[in-house]
């Protein structure tokens, strides 16, 4: 079982060499392990960790957070954001509704990602 900490540095940080702060992730294609899974709409980084909304697509109806321990690349060229999930591992997360990332929405997110991130 991982502590708070585990969860503040990785699951919520971005793997080294992924995460430059003088990009804007807005509108960037999310890419699974096995295909696209839609568009990044909000990426943020702060105290409580970093992680990116991807838009509602074909895949799922609702918006998914992704933490940012599952980016595995960024290709700024492409615009696009790699991560380490199948479509379905991002379809079957918690729902997003837009809402602060308060700490219950927050647990949820990191009981589902501990237990599907490689």
């Amino acid at each position: 079982m991982r502590n708070l900490w585990d969860y503040l540095t990785n699951v919520w940080d971005y793997r080294e060499l992924t995460w430059t702060l003088d990009r804007d992730l807005l509108d960037y294609d999310v890419e699974a392990t096995d295909g696209r899974v839609g568009t990044v709409v909000r990426a943020a980084s702060g105290a409580i960790g970093a992680y990116i909304v991807v838009d509602k697509s074909e895949v799922f109806a609702q918006a998914r957070i992704i933490p940012a321990g599952a980016v595995t690349s960024l290709d700024h060229e492409r615009r696009r954001v790699d991560v380490s999930l199948t479509t379905r591992q991002v379809r079957e997360a918690p729902e997003h509704d837009f809402g602060e990332l308060d700490p219950d929405a927050r647990a949820a997110y990191s009981d589902y990602y501990d237990n599907v991130l490689p």
